[in-house]
């Protein structure tokens, strides 16, 4: 059975996250629905990573088996159709081995997290951007962030419900970038790590934005982190500033598609 991988975008807003489940919404479970209208079904894909309920994907990879040779730009196409009027679009598409995964492949995983400083409300962003009301101090977001480069324990970042087998992870990039905007302080937080807890990253930005505000200071971020313990954390920031940006794999099967 030829394997393909797809490349996907998607508003998470009117979703209850990638994973299918039997009553809500999923995006795994429209993509599925969309590879039934090309082949028989059952269809089941695999991510790179669940994202939560409300969280978008710029970047996210999934593979499929299929009965058909597809030619790839034809298969995107035609899933990208049969997915109208969900916000979801395949945006690539690549043939690959028959051993190659979309989750156990992948070497680094991508977040990008959008927050606002700004009173007035948004209107064309709304819903894509987490806004908070009053100017941040990015100097100090970023000492705060610089605590939790590398290699850590992060049990106090991550959801109570988290079912990885070790709270162990090493984050390689906790960028905060100022971003040009007619109204407003815009910030980009890039976050890159081979893996991430459940909430690990919005975990993080809710504790950041805490020490912009003034309400914790940057060392305070060191003592969280070595509290091991999630009541040290601080709020956990919503879930529409959060998108999956992008995934790398040893050989990008996007290259030459």
């Amino acid at each position: 059975m030829p394997r393909f991988a797809l490349k996907i975008e998607y508003d998470g807003s009117p979703f209850a996250g990638w994973q299918r489940q039997a009553d809500q919404p999923s995006v795994q479970g429209a993509v599925e629905a969309a590879l039934a209208r090309l082949e028989p079904g059952p269809h089941t894909i695999a991510a790179a990573g669940r994202t939560d309920s409300g969280v978008h994907a710029t970047g996210q990879v999934a593979h499929c088996d299929l009965m058909r040779d597809w030619d790839p730009f034809r298969l995107s196409e035609a899933l990208t159709y049969h997915l109208k009027p969900l916000p979801v679009a395949i945006i690539d598409c690549a043939g690959v081995a028959d051993d190659w995964h979309a989750r156990f492949t992948a070497t680094e995983r991508r977040y990008l997290f959008r927050l606002i400083a700004r009173r007035a409300p948004l209107t064309v962003e709304a819903g894509g951007i987490w806004q908070v009301k009053m100017p941040l101090d990015v100097a100090a977001m970023q000492v705060g962030a610089d605590h939790l480069l590398g290699r850590h324990d992060f049990t106090t970042f991550r959801a109570a419900l988290c079912q990885a087998d070790s709270p162990v992870r090493t984050l390689d990039e906790l960028r905060i970038e100022k971003v040009p905007t007619h109204a407003g302080q815009l910030l980009h937080i890039h976050v890159r790590a081979r893996s991430f807890l459940h909430n690990q990253v919005r975990s993080i930005v809710g504790t950041l934005e805490r020490v912009g505000s003034g309400a914790w200071q940057p060392d305070d971020v060191r003592t969280a982190l070595l509290a091991r313990d999630r009541a040290a954390c601080g709020p956990v920031s919503p879930p529409h500033g959060l998108y999956l940006a992008g995934v790398t794999y040893p050989d990008d099967p996007f290259r030459n598609a």
